[in-house]
């Protein structure tokens, strides 16, 4: 048999589900294309509104001022979204861009110069310095003997 839950037993759950039975949801508001290109334009030079301002430009509108609040603060949570991965795409392209900027200065160092300067031909230093290579390892010769001996 099971005992039935008193009016006062805490029961599991999400907090919200042990409130008393409120109005059921509002439905959501649809928007005319006119209220949607005005709020939008409005949005595109303005991301945030004074109440006289929201107030006027609801009632221009012929919306509720908390309609017009609501969609705004919606909005702002778009774009700031939107504009993170706009960042995050650009930061991404850079690496890219810079990871084959290294690449090619990597391949073009394992080459010889094209044209070497006369002034370092004639300098065994700068020539030197010109023609440097990157460090390699050698494995030694003799088993047991390390390249540095």
């Amino acid at each position: 048999m099971h005992a039935a839950l008193s009016p006062s037993t805490r029961r599991a759950g999400h907090p919200y589900q042990n409130r008393s039975p409120s109005k059921k949801k509002k439905p959501r508001t649809s928007f005319t294309r006119h209220q949607i290109c005005e709020l939008e334009k409005r949005f595109h030079r303005q991301k945030y509104l004074a109440s006289a301002e929201r107030a006027g430009l609801a009632k221009t509108l012929k919306m509720t001022d908390g309609q017009v609040k609501t969609w705004f603060q919606n909005r702002r949570t778009k774009w700031r979204r939107q504009t993170a991965e706009e960042r995050e795409a650009e930061r991404q392209q850079a690496n890219r861009i810079l990871l084959q900027l290294q690449q090619e200065a990597f391949r073009k160092s394992l080459e010889p110069p094209e044209h070497p300067d006369p002034i370092c031909l004639q300098n065994s230093s700068l020539f030197a310095l010109q023609h440097l290579q990157p460090w390699t390892e050698r494995p030694s010769k003799i088993s047991g003997m390390s390249s540095c001996d």
